[in-house]
């Protein structure tokens, strides 16, 4: 989602007159597009205000902003920070360009935030949560700018993210989603394959559906109701698209076959399902209020297995959530077991502000206690992953190049013409190798030579 909303913000300040650069001292504007999932990422924000405002001790007239989660979480607050100028949330994005001009020529500071995000979910009735308790204006703006501005992340070529719905409207306990980016709304789904016919245009090759709940898409028109193996299905039709993936899935029955199927049928489609599980114990699952037991979850997986071969699965735990005891723990680490993830995403539990789990729960496993479980469920996560990627020895995997490795694992001094890449399979395993940069946004095929836990070697074929 965040680096949609940057290509987004990019490009509409490109449009405006804007160049970007690599440097905050050559920057006239800097922008930070923020996450409130977890603390340690608001803390970073923190970290990098602090060095802006030195920076501004020698550079005046330089315009700060602070963009998306965050901001809208603080909104005013931030102001108070000396070296902030404009706080806008996620769904006044279209604004940006706006408030950015305002700093510059009236030297004030602006504040682009929705309404706070009770007002959103008192306006919402069950009948009327097409508009999502947000004004129809601020709805068709975002619209408009998404369809306007929505390109490729200049940084990864040939791909591109296309948002098919906005918001939350799950509330699990410890997550701060809803009261950031407010109610789901789903947008048309003509409005989406537009998009992705244009990104096609552009030369984009793989297009990522996001949603925070995705596989819950549901858009009625008429007697018709689509969901998201519809879109997958609509987008397999647009010539130039060659690979779809789409994240995130939150674990629920409804849909979830027709999807399944859609990602079997339709050879466009990636085999890759992210599923987040985020507890073993059925216990803490309740407390997170996520609705389902670990039981369904894994007759989810195993449906997924059977359906559509070869498929891989991704997942993400949180440890430390309050009233965790080694049982539940322990039960975490059966289900990682079970499940047989490619990889999986684990963070420590931090209570987020305004949730029910921060104003009803006491955080009560200590520090030490969330690092000490943190680092053995990635030990039982990185033996598994070892095991699957050691699968693909001596294989040809067909990858989408993604361009120059940031992380050297071979030397590339030897042959400057043929420097290390790293590109993605259909499965989402990374796959490093050598070759020309004229392979990047390209296919290539790569015969496996070497393996680790989270990383494929190999040479191109």
């Amino acid at each position: 989602m965040n680096k949609l909303d940057t290509a987004l913000v990019s490009s509409a300040l490109i449009q405006a007159g804007f160049n970007l650069t690599d440097s905050v001292k050559e920057a006239d504007v800097v922008l930070i597009n923020t996450c409130s999932v977890r603390d340690h990422a608001e803390q970073r924000v923190f970290s990098h205000l602090g060095h802006l405002k030195y920076i501004k001790e020698t550079q005046p007239d330089l315009i700060v902003g602070v963009i998306g989660c965050m901001a809208q979480r603080l909104g005013e607050e931030l102001l108070k920070h000396q070296a902030v100028d404009i706080v806008c949330g996620p769904a006044q994005i279209p604004q940006i360009t706006e408030l950015v001009s305002k700093a510059i020529n009236e030297k004030q500071k602006n504040v682009g935030c929705a309404s706070h995000t009770k007002k959103w979910w008192a306006l919402v009735s069950a009948k009327r949560r097409a508009v999502a308790g947000q004004p129809t204006l601020q709805i068709d703006a975002l619209e408009e700018f998404e369809t306007a501005y929505g390109i490729q992340d200049k940084q990864i070529p040939g791909q591109a993210f296309v948002r098919v719905m906005h918001g939350c409207d799950n509330f699990c306990s410890y997550c701060v989603v809803p009261y950031v980016r407010g109610p789901e709304v789903c947008r048309a789904p003509a409005a989406i394959t537009e998009q992705i016919s244009k990104l096609a245009d552009a030369g984009i090759k793989q297009v990522t559906l996001l949603g925070q709940r995705v596989n819950a898409y549901k858009y009625t028109t008429g007697e018709k109701i689509y969901c998201l193996a519809d879109l997958l299905q609509m987008a397999s039709n647009i010539e130039g698209i060659e690979w779809l993936k789409f994240v995130t899935n939150y674990p629920s029955e409804e849909f979830f076959d027709e999807i399944l199927q859609a990602m079997a049928d339709l050879p466009k489609v990636c085999n890759y399902l992210h599923i987040p599980a985020q507890s073993g114990s059925n216990k803490i699952l309740r407390a997170m209020n996520r609705h389902y037991t670990t039981g369904k979850y894994l007759e989810l997986l195993d449906k997924a297995r059977t359906t559509v071969s070869g498929i891989s699965i991704a997942g993400d735990f949180i440890v430390g959530f309050p009233g965790e005891t080694e049982e539940d723990f322990q039960a975490t680490a059966d289900l990682i077991k079970k499940a047989r993830y490619k990889n999986c995403f684990i963070f420590k539990y931090s209570p987020r502000p305004g949730t029910k789990a921060s104003k009803k729960l006491q955080d009560d496993v200590p520090m030490e206690i969330k690092k000490k479980r943190n680092t053995e469920l990635l030990a039982v996560q990185e033996k598994i992953s070892d095991e699957l990627s050691r699968e693909f020895l001596g294989k040809e995997v067909k990858v989408l190049v993604e361009g120059l490795s940031k992380k050297p694992h071979l030397n590339s001094a030897q042959n400057p013409n043929m420097p290390q890449l790293v590109g993605r399979t259909a499965t989402d395993y990374i796959v490093v190798f050598n070759g020309p940069t004229s392979l990047s946004g390209q296919f290539a095929k790569v015969k496996i030579t070497k393996t680790s836990p989270l990383t494929l070697f190999g040479e191109l074929v």
